[in-house]
């Protein structure tokens, strides 16, 4: 089982982010990550191991402050248990990243199907394909919200 957190604020978002996942360390995990803007930008950090591992290899403050953040621990599925896996998963921009629980079960034609569209996939997870389902969906110029309406129907 995994741990999804979301944090949009007046204060740091990442140590707030950190500190959830703590909580639902007792939920079991093999990986933790978090992706939060830092001016404007798109920062993911991921580790194996435990969420101490993950908040160790954070750079200092000012290099990664921000309001709005995403937290993710993970129980592989898809994908062994390594950093490569480990969620948020980011579109090929930099500019979209997400976190899932459960499983997609077409997510091989998907991925098959974004990849003839010149998509470039990282990690072997399932989860990966609906970052590159938004990019896809946002690149006709519908908005993310409907972007993201129109990923979840397939």
């Amino acid at each position: 089982m995994c741990g999804i957190v979301g944090y949009i604020g007046n204060r740091e978002a990442l140590p707030i982010s950190i500190e959830a996942l703590k909580r639902l360390e007792y939920r079991g995990y093999d990986s933790s990550g978090t992706a939060l803007i830092h001016e404007g930008k798109l920062q993911i950090y991921k580790k194996q191991g435990k969420i101490i591992e993950l908040e160790r290899s954070l750079p200092e403050p000012s290099r990664c402050s921000g309001h709005v953040a995403i937290a993710h621990t993970r129980w592989a599925t898809h994908g062994a248990p390594n950093e490569i896996n480990a969620h948020p998963h980011p579109d090929c921009k930099g500019e979209i990243a997400i976190v899932h629980n459960g499983i997609i079960e077409n997510y091989k034609v998907l991925r098959e199907q974004l990849i003839g569209l010149g998509h470039k996939f990282v990690s072997d997870t399932d989860s990966e394909v609906l970052a590159h389902l938004i990019e896809q969906y946002m690149s006709t110029d519908i908005g993310l919200e409907d972007a993201v309406r129109e990923a979840m129907k397939l």
